[in-house]
């Protein structure tokens, strides 16, 4: 339970993206993940399960709900695998939302229904190969030509930008020079069908195998001047907006990723002998399991905190990167112990904690490595 505004519907959206988790992602997590192949036929069931439009207007074809809703169902989902959460995850947070907080009323006519229903995907594209972390000197340029934007640059690490249903990916780009002499950062909508727009073989990945990832090249690709999302100079600071939510989202997929190591640890500890007795018999083995489950709920209530702030319209960027380091370190570790705990079985490559070890890792590195999680704590804090 939530101390944090966790009503009755809330509970009702747990059960049943959990009850899907199980009997319809479980079986075929591990397949998909050793094929590298994108889930296009749990994406259907999710986008038939409203999970896709969950936080968005109902005007729009989504489930007016709050944005706990969607990490619920995230959560629920990464219990059993990352790549299926992780692709709800970004399309939500990381695609529809800067659309749905930053677009005009026509942009969102066009893209929010098909993203709400699960039917189209959107990319969010921030990370350059230059730069990684230094979101902020973006060397991807717009200029203007007439009636349009001319891009050109190259995005890295996008995840849902290459998929058969990916329909857009919202860009930052330089688009000028600031008073101050800065660059001027702009945020513009690349439809996925323009011409020059080159999308490169999917990445080969440590985790997260059956989630689509690629780096994107933009050469003289035109777009109408009317795909600019938002305020002109304001696309570094609304994505910086985004990063805050999706780094709640993230959180959650790393509490789900905890959760499920505690699940297949209690399980196995009750199952497994050794020298005579169930090894959770053993003080060593029930004190490693004790400390997972602490870590666990920790995350769990940092998330639900920071969720809670976002929704009283509080300052919560402290707490969103709080969350988001407190959990995927949670993550990380969990699945270390997991598979300490497993033995011989955790360390087999179709193992759900095995899987759940490859995937834990790049919770401390997307959206703000554990580093930058430390820098915004310690801004917030007012350190010098």
């Amino acid at each position: 339970m939530s101390y944090y505004g966790w009503g009755e519907e809330h509970e009702a959206l747990r059960d049943r993206v959990g009850e899907f988790a199980r009997e319809e992602v479980a079986p075929v997590a591990a397949g998909l993940s050793r094929r590298a192949e994108f889930p296009y036929a749990l994406v259907g069931a999710m986008g038939e399960l409203g999970l896709f439009g969950l936080p968005f207007p109902e005007r729009y074809g989504g489930g007016g709900g709050d944005y706990l809703s969607l990490c619920l169902a995230v959560e629920e989902l990464a219990r059993v695998d990352s790549s299926v959460a992780a692709t709800l995850s970004a399309a939500v947070s990381l695609g529809a939302l800067p659309i749905s907080m930053f677009g005009d009323p026509g942009q969102k006519e066009r893209w929010l229904p098909e993203l709400c229903a699960g039917h189209a995907l959107a990319a969010f594209g921030l990370t350059e190969p230059h730069g990684g972390t230094d979101a902020g000197a973006p060397r991807t340029t717009a200029v203007e030509d007439g009636t349009a934007w001319v891009v050109d640059g190259t995005k890295s690490f996008i995840t849902n930008s290459g998929t058969d249903i990916t329909r857009l990916v919202t860009v930052t780009a330089v688009t000028g020079e600031r008073e101050d002499g800065g660059p001027e950062i702009s945020a513009i909508a690349v439809p996925s069908e323009t011409p020059g727009l080159t999308v490169a073989d999917a990445y080969t990945k440590l985790g997260w195998r059956a989630s689509d990832t690629h780096e994107l090249s933009f050469s003289s690709c035109r777009v109408p001047r009317e795909n600019l999302v938002g305020v002109r100079g304001r696309g570094l600071s609304q994505f910086l907006a985004v990063l805050d939510r999706s780094r709640i989202t993230l959180a959650a997929l790393g509490v789900g990723v905890a959760q499920g190591c505690v699940d297949e640890a209690v399980r196995h500890a009750g199952e497994r002998e050794a020298f005579g007795v169930r090894i959770g018999e053993h003080q060593a083995v029930r004190f490693r399991i004790a400390d997972m489950e602490a870590r666990t709920h920790n995350a769990r209530l940092s998330y639900h905190y920071a969720v809670a702030r976002m929704l009283r319209r509080e300052p919560f960027s402290k707490e969103a990167a709080i969350a988001k380091l407190t959990a995927s370190e949670a993550a990380v570790d969990n699945a270390r112990d997991a598979v300490q705990v497993l033995g011989g079985q955790g360390y087999m490559d179709d193992s759900t904690v095995a899987r759940h070890y490859r995937d834990a890792k790049i919770l401390e590195i997307g959206e703000g490595t554990s580093e930058v999680q430390r820098m915004v704590i310690a801004d917030r804090l007012g350190l010098p």
